[in-house]
């Protein structure tokens, strides 16, 4: 590992540590682990997806050719499954795209596929021919098979475990069966802690234990959220050339409450506190 990696580890260990003993001065803080994804930011281990990032660690050494990652909206499956992608060569497409298509034009000489929301209206307006309104059964199958057969893996990411699709097609149905399935749940307090000081990190921003605190407690336990929140309170900062202090970010998180389309969830009291 790079040494000027390895310090900014050590340097966002030491600050969580210390955010934490303060946010749950009685909870013994986990260690998290900093780990670069090619071509994305690093990504950051902790119980919640430690399961999952041991099967990424595994391959190509997978007992079967199929892995699921599956866990809510925000969890990091995906930012996973670009890891995975990236050490792999891998393609990736949406479940959505997949209806009519060719899977020799879509494979080529690949030997790895992602499929992101593999469950996507999986059954919806299923027929006798396997297709469906969501993932097209068929075109999976031909997937699934033609990269076992070249020695290649498929992963799948998906909000629900492969047995609670509503797969109509026997042969895919079984071969999803088989699969590796692998959930990743929503961050804990320490794995929040540490993400919020890497994405501040990232902008050159220092967020203190205060700041910190104030944010766990009122917003989506979610990678997705917490990007949000943080390039939010960033823009703010620099539109109006201040210093990111507790007030503004109790600000943007106001805003942000009352934005319908956000992915963030605030506190409805947020603004008596």
């Amino acid at each position: 590992m790079p040494e000027d990696s390895k310090n900014k580890q050590d340097d966002l260990r030491e600050a969580s540590e210390a955010v934490m003993a303060d946010v749950a001065p009685q909870q013994l803080p986990l260690a998290l682990e900093m780990r670069p994804a090619l071509a994305r930011d690093d990504f950051m281990v902790a119980s919640c997806n430690s399961e999952a990032v041991a099967w990424i660690d595994q391959w190509p050494n997978w007992p079967v050719p199929a892995l699921c990652l599956y866990g809510p909206k925000g969890c990091g499956k995906s930012h996973l499954a670009e890891v995975w992608r990236a050490r792999s060569a891998a393609l990736r497409v949406m479940a959505r795209d997949l209806n009519g298509i060719n899977p020799d034009d879509l494979l080529g000489d690949a030997t790895g596929l992602v499929i992101e929301d593999a469950d996507f209206a999986a059954g919806d307006g299923a027929t006798g021919d396997g297709a469906t309104g969501g993932l097209d059964e068929k075109v999976c199958f031909h997937l699934y098979n033609m990269l076992k057969e070249r020695g290649g893996h498929l992963l799948l990411t998906a909000t629900q475990p492969p047995a609670r699709w509503k797969v109509a097609l026997p042969d895919l149905k079984s071969r999803l069966g088989a699969a590796l399935v692998c959930e990743i749940s929503p961050p804990d307090d320490d794995l929040m802690v540490g993400l919020l000081l890497k994405l501040f990190a990232d902008r050159q921003i220092q967020a203190g234990p205060q700041t910190i605190s104030y944010i766990l407690p009122r917003i989506e336990r979610s990678f997705v959220a917490l990007s949000e929140l943080v390039a939010a309170v960033d823009r703010r900062a620099l539109a109006e050339k201040r210093a990111v202090t507790l007030p503004l970010v109790r600000a943007v998180m106001e805003e942000l409450q009352v934005a319908t389309d956000t992915n963030i969830s605030v506190d409805p009291h947020i603004s008596q506190q």
